[in-house]
This record gives structure tokens, C-alpha cells and sequence, in this order.
């Protein structure tokens, strides 16, 4: 098995990702801008994609760069790190003859017009122009960031829901997996997409999480103006990719809240 750098490896998909490679026999060299726990990592490697500092000596040596570093909604900074540092990794696998340069993307970055979307969908361009063998794998939104989401939601004590809002969340387990896969079928020089088992609606997702958490808010059906919300009523943001991830979110609320559960 090949080295595998891992940029972002401490995020909440690098964290499901190391071990899955690391299980799968491949020695990973985790990169972060700060030291982290690295899911047993062979090696961890201080890079900033915002700077460029470290890359250079990241990539060398590796069979494979798994790029899922990201730096979400914060302005000026997240076009540096998104675009031009992934342009800057890019650089540098090519200079250091990397083999297969894999990026992390999103599911209907295409589809809906959303600054942190577009700026994705520019990464994208970047890794597919760069002159290193690539891939591209979009996944809809984590279980984690949906969780996150709706627990900030119910801070309210009347909770706003758009039921015609579609989502396809997946399991970072099941997009960790097919990382794995990708890894080893080496440069597809194409896209793939992956999304969960099921397709949700706002307000199904919302009741759901608060079965498993226990609380109890009023849900104010609405329906949110402008076009990224009419894209996701839609269904810019599900796919209809085969196969698709395995673990759902009833699943996954058992799991996360399983604690609660067991002093019922």
C-alpha cells in the first residue's frame, strides 16, 4: 500500500477517514495547521494551505492526496484556503509527482447558487486543471452538520421549517468507505457522488431529532423565499448516484444519543 496524505484530517471527515485508511493498510501522513489527534496516523505534517507553507514537504514522497481541508463561511479566508490553496496543493503534488490528487467536495455545488458552494465548485475546476491524475467525490450534507444545524434551530422556542426542503445527508462512516475505494481504483479523472440511504424532508428530519433528543418545540411551517432555498425544495442537494451510503439517520440519532436512551 501506498503513503496517503490526508489534508483537513482533523475535521469531522478526517477524523472517520484516517482510520478507515489506516484500517485498510495504506500508511497516512495526516496534515493540519495544528497538531491533532490523527486516528492513528503513521505521521503528522504541519501545512497551511492558506500560506503554502509545508506543502511542499507534505506531498513528498506520497502515492495519493486525500484533500479534505476546508476552512466554511469565513469570508475572505475560505476563498484562500478553498481555491488558491487548493491551487497551491495542487502545484505541489505535480512538482512532487503525486499519483492521484483527491478531493472532498459537495453535492450540488453545481446546483445551488450559494457563495460557499461556488467556491467548491471552483476548488473543483482547480484539481481537474491542474495536471494531476484526479478525482472528484461530492457527498451530500454529513449527519454531523445536520445535527449541529438543528440543534442551534431549536434554541428557538418556535422552530421555523421549510417542508418542502429536500436533503440526502450520509454518514462520515459511509463517505470514509468510499474514500477508501477511490484510494485504491486510483485516477477516475471524473466526478462521483455519494448520498445517504434516504431522502428527508426538513420537517421529517426535524421531528425525528427531537424524538431522539427529547426536545420539544412548536414547528412554524414556512416556505423561505429566494432561489438557493428553491433549489434545495428541488433537490439540487440529494442524487440519485448509485450506490449510496448505508447507515441512516435514525441510525445515526441512535448512536449520537444513545446515552439518553439508556437512562430512560
Amino acid at each position: 500500500m501506498s503513503t496517503v496524505l490526508v489534508t483537513g484530517a482533523t475535521g469531522t471527515l478526517g477524523r472517520a477517514a484516517v482510520p478507515a485508511l489506516v484500517a485498510a493498510g495504506h500508511e497516512v501522513r495526516a496534515t493540519s495547521r495544528k497538531p491533532g489527534r490523527t486516528g492513528g496516523a503513521e505521521t503528522w505534517v504541519r501545512a497551511d494551505l492558506a500560506t503554502g507553507e509545508g506543502l511542499a514537504d507534505a506531498v513528498e514522497g506520497v502515492g495519493a492526496v486525500v484533500h479534505l481541508a476546508s476552512a466554511p463561511y469565513q469570508r475572505a479566508y475560505t476563498r484562500e484556503v478553498d481555491v488558491a490553496g487548493t491551487a497551491r496543493l495542487v502545484a505541489a503534488a505535480r512538482a512532487a509527482g503525486v499519483d492521484h490528487l483527491l478531493l472532498m467536495s459537495i453535492v450540488g455545488v453545481d446546483r445551488v447558487p450559494w457563495g460557499y458552494f461556488r467556491i467548491k465548485l471552483e476548488a473543483e475546476r482547480e484539481v481537474a486543471r491542474g495536471g494531476t491524475p484526479w478525482t472528484v467525490l461530492r457527498a451530500t450534507q454529513f449527519f454531523d452538520l445536520l445535527d449541529t444545524a438543528l440543534a442551534a434551530l431549536t434554541r428557538l422556542p418556535v422552530v421555523p421549517v421549510d417542508r418542502g426542503i429536500r436533503a440526502q445527508p450520509v454518514d462520515t462512516a459511509d463517505v470514509a468507505d468510499l474514500l477508501v475505494e477511490l484510494v485504491a481504483a486510483g485516477p477516475a479523472r471524473d466526478t462521483v457522488e455519494l448520498g445517504g440511504p434516504e431522502v428527508l424532508t426538513g420537517d421529517a428530519a426535524l421531528r425525528a431529532w427531537m424524538a431522539a433528543t427529547g426536545r420539544r418545540r412548536r414547528i412554524l411551517p414556512v416556505r423561505g423565499p429566494g432561489r438557493m432555498l428553491a433549489a434545495f425544495r428541488d433537490g439540487a442537494a440529494t442524487t440519485p448516484a448509485l450506490p449510496v451510503g448505508t447507515r441512516t439517520w435514525s441510525d445515526f440519532l441512535a448512536r449520537r444519543y444513545a446515552h439518553r436512551t439508556s437512562r430512560e
